[in-house]
């Protein structure tokens, strides 16, 4: 509760402020007040809880696990904001290659601290920051590819370190993770224009957006099957990983191609709108959707070499229908959902309690793992 006279936080069952000392027994109608409000924001708070659980129970059904999901988001976040050296960000970056992958039974098997990903992405920030100056307080031009370049990779870079930093099995190296952003990413739009070819789509309706999903899905479908095939993971982390790779390589050009675009046609102003707004929403697109098709990919395959029966089995079809979906329905012209980002928000949060639950069920793999490899004597 808090007093009514300077707003200071009062612990529950003291009847008076300890910063102004005004009596709580003397307005008992403005303590119950607040009582009541605390109780209903609880109620909320514990409605908004159960229906995450509930999903969460439905999405690892799915998966293949029981129960709902075993993660406090708090907790996972919680070194985002601690400090840290520089020699840590070096031993991360040096993760993944032969020399400093661990073995199997020294695997983690709890949730992931982040925290590199967020110092990526101030790096961007404040690159594009100083490349804004430049462009519209020294007019100077030639840096204004530099700032629709780093504007548009700002947050799918930053959110594929976040997957990085995730992959508890440590097994995929920084350079491999560049080469399926940059190469991988690049091929995916070759891919989907080649399909677009013999699906073309002139405008978004209602059966276009539903094409549109199915073949820009299909497309990186097709450069995450590749990845997979030729790391031959047996983790839905690294799977999870090399989606989101995959994704966000293809989100970060498409954004720069449409910011250009929009820039050209209208304005600088119609371009700053674009970077932001393809900014904000990439937390929950080509990524997130290109990591759930990854994950389930190895879902399915599990250890074994990647075979045509796996990416046409009923229960990897069940789970990339998943951003088939989200992404037709992302671009359906369902104005009314459209003030406040409203859609966009539904979406972003599907798509992240599939993400969470695939990570959920990638640590319990390895749980499962660990139990069944004794470490050497």
């Amino acid at each position: 509760m808090y007093c009514f006279q300077c707003g200071e936080k009062v612990e529950s069952g003291q009847n008076f402020c300890h910063l102004c000392g005004t009596d709580w027994t003397e307005n008992t109608d403005f303590q119950a007040e607040q009582t009541s409000t605390l109780e209903s924001t609880d109620h909320f708070s514990d409605q908004v809880k159960g229906t995450f659980l509930q999903a969460t129970e439905k999405v690892n059904q799915m998966v293949g696990e029981q129960g709902s999901m075993d993660v406090n988001l708090k907790e996972v976040f919680s070194a985002v904001f601690k400090k840290h050296s520089k020699d840590e960000a070096e031993t991360l970056f040096i993760s993944g290659t032969k020399s400093t992958t661990p073995p199997e039974h020294q695997i983690q098997s709890t949730w992931p601290k982040p925290w590199l990903f967020a110092r990526v992405f101030v790096v961007f920030a404040l690159t594009f920051l100083f490349l804004y100056i430049s462009t519209t307080v020294f007019y100077n031009m030639n840096t204004l590819p530099g700032m629709l370049i780093i504007g548009s990779f700002a947050v799918p870079f930053s959110q594929l370190i976040f997957f990085w930093e995730m992959n508890a099995p440590r097994n995929i190296s920084i350079y491999e993770v560049a080469k399926m952003f940059f190469v991988g990413g690049a091929s995916s739009l070759v891919a989907t224009l080649f399909l677009y070819s013999f699906l073309p789509v002139y405008d978004l309706t209602f059966v276009g957006a539903m094409i549109v999903g199915v073949v820009e899905e299909v497309g990186k479908l097709v450069i995450i099957i590749y990845f997979i095939h030729k790391l031959n993971p047996k983790f839905i982390l690294n799977g999870l990983l090399i989606g989101a790779a995959i994704g966000a390589g293809f989100a970060a050009f498409e954004s720069a191609g449409y910011a250009f675009r929009f820039g050209d046609a209208f304005g600088l102003g119609a371009m700053m709108q674009i970077i932001f707004t393809r900014g904000w929403t990439a937390i929950g697109t080509h990524a997130a959707w290109s990591a759930i098709a990854g994950a389930a990919l190895v879902l399915v395959k599990r250890k074994e070499p990647l075979k045509s029966d796996h990416y046409l089995s009923s229960r990897f079809l069940k789970l990339f229908s998943v951003p088939v979906i989200l992404h037709a329905v992302w671009d359906m012209p369902l104005y009314a959902l459209h003030s406040f980002y409203i859609l966009f928000f539904i979406l972003i949060g599907i798509a992240w309690i599939f993400i969470f639950s695939l990570m959920n069920a990638g640590l319990k793999q390895i749980v499962r793992l660990n139990k069944q490899t004794d470490p050497p004597s």
